[in-house]
């Protein structure tokens, strides 16, 4: 593709480097795997003694009546096993207790284990914020200045976080109840400082700059006219400085088209209400950033919705006819069925 288009700005989907952010260390990776373990142990071993999990969670009025199971595939996942157990941790001791079996005791000692219930405690909290970003970065209709904001306002609160974890725990809540007194808290900085790392060496690489991004979210905003060009040119070898300076001036100088901005939405802004003929470098420089796609979720969703077609029930859906389910699955317009109603004609019989 880079030899058809010499300008094509490539990465890797957004989603996908801050899952590989995520990456957790040997010994963090053990104390997941164990959890793992035990949860699946729990509930897919064997359907009674899932049963009776199950029973034993209702009796002891718990907060919940039942385990998730982990799936490696899902972004989610791991985060929303890890509350689940969180919140019921004491009843599945318990129950653990009650089992007295071989395969049950390494994973009672493992609760009883005060070190590793605090790095538990602490994925938690850390898988959670990590969860929160991957949902912004999901959907339809993010373009790559929304999911590239999101992650420069994430690289900031793992600063944040940092401090807040040699401090009152704030933003760990689970790290703040699990660990009372004196805490070590060495081991999460530094699996924070990774998480810095990585996610500066995975989006440093790629990064449209801020008077870019700016200029997409609000051009009105912008200060450095210089600046704002400079950036352009660098991204953008067919970019013109001086023309773009001038027409950037005149946009911010053009009262009606401000207007406008406040009430439509940046890509709408762009698409529909700049002129083609008076702000030619701007507009083009709009739409080949608002035309990056920003991950793969759009791909990754249709792939899902095909499944869900395709079922083993359809044997003989032609390729024609997936085409067009696909179509009418996907597609972002809603028909106007009250119009199409009153426009229909009865048709009677003779």
């Amino acid at each position: 593709m880079k030899e058809d288009n010499p300008e094509l700005i490539s990465y890797h989907c957004i989603i996908h480097q801050s899952v590989l952010c995520s990456t957790l260390s040997d010994e963090y990776a053990e104390v997941m795997n164990t959890m793992m373990r035990m949860i699946n142990f729990l509930r897919a071993s064997s359907s009674h003694q899932h049963r009776m999990l199950r029973e034993f969670l209702s009796e002891v009025d718990a907060n919940a009546d039942d385990l998730l199971l982990h799936n490696n595939v899902r972004w989610l996942s791991k985060g929303k096993v890890l509350e689940r157990f969180w919140s019921i941790r004491t009843e599945i001791a318990a129950f653990l207790a009650q089992l007295k079996s071989q395969k049950a005791t390494p994973f009672s000692l493992f609760l009883e284990d005060e070190k590793k219930m605090d790095i538990v405690a602490f994925l938690v909290d850390i898988t959670s914020h990590l969860n929160e970003l991957n949902v912004k970065l999901q959907g339809k209709d993010n373009s790559v200045c929304d999911l590239m904001t999101a992650v420069r306002s994430f690289q900031r609160k793992l600063e944040l976080f940092k401090e807040d974890l040699q401090g009152d725990c704030a933003h760990f809540p689970t790290v703040q109840e699990q660990v009372q007194g004196e805490r070590d808290a060495s081991s999460f900085v530094d699996f924070v400082d990774k998480l810095i790392v990585n996610f500066s060496n995975r989006f440093d690489s790629f990064s449209l700059g801020h008077q870019l991004t700016l200029f997409i979210q609000n051009p009105f905003l912008i200060t450095d006219v210089r600046g704002f060009s400079k950036e352009v040119t660098q991204h953008f070898k067919w970019a013109n400085a001086g023309p773009l300076q001038m027409q950037l001036i005149d946009l911010q100088a053009d009262v009606a088209l401000k207007e406008h901005f406040g009430g439509t939405d940046p890509a709408t802004f762009w698409l529909q209400m700049i002129s083609e003929t008076a702000f030619p470098g701007l507009r083009k420089v709009a739409l080949y950033i608002l035309t990056m796609f920003g991950s793969t979720y759009s791909c990754e969703a249709a792939f899902s919705t095909m499944n869900i077609i395709k079922t083993k029930y359809r044997s003989r859906l032609t390729n024609e006819h997936l085409h067009m389910c696909m179509r009418m699955a996907l597609t972002p317009f809603q028909p106007r069925f009250k119009i199409l109603a009153g426009q229909a004609r009865a048709q009677f019989s003779h």
